[in-house]
C-alpha cells in the first residue's frame, strides 16, 4: 500500500517543466546605409568615393553631382556632395562658399533620409 500511495503521488504530483529550449535572437535587421545604394545614382556614389577616397575632390564633386542629378532624392548622394564640398572649403579657416554649400547639402541629406550613416563603401 505504501508503495502505490509513493507511485500516485508522484505520478499527481507537478512535473517540472522541460528544460526550455534556448531563444534565438533574429539577426539584427541590415539598415539600408549598410547596403550599396539603390538606382541610377549608386554607380556614381560608388566612383565619387573611389575618388574621394584618393583625395581627388574635384573629380568627387563630379561624380556626386551626377548622382544626385540622376536621383535628387537620394540622401546619400546628397550628402556625400556635401562633405566634398566641405573638404574643397577645409583649407580655409573661415567660413566659405564650399562650407556653406555643405552645410546646405547636409540638411538636404538630413530631411531626406534623417537615418542615412555613411558608409564609404564598406
Amino acid at each position: 500500500m505504501l508503495l502505490a500511495t509513493v507511485l500516485l503521488s508522484a505520478a499527481l504530483a507537478p512535473q517540472a517543466a522541460p528544460p526550455a529550449t534556448p531563444v534565438q535572437e533574429p539577426a539584427p535587421a541590415v539598415k539600408a546605409a549598410d547596403l550599396p545604394s539603390p538606382g541610377p545614382a549608386n554607380a556614381n556614389i560608388q566612383s565619387g568615393i573611389a575618388a574621394f577616397k584618393k583625395r581627388r575632390f574635384a573629380a568627387a564633386r563630379t561624380e556626386f553631382e551626377k548622382a544626385e542629378a540622376a536621383d535628387p532624392q537620394s540622401a546619400a548622394a546628397a550628402y556625400y556632395l556635401g562633405y566634398t564640398f566641405y573638404k574643397l572649403g577645409e583649407p580655409s579657416r573661415r567660413l566659405n562658399a564650399n562650407k556653406e554649400k555643405a552645410k546646405e547639402l547636409f540638411a538636404k541629406a538630413f530631411s531626406l533620409d534623417p537615418t542615412f550613416t555613411p558608409t564609404w563603401g564598406r
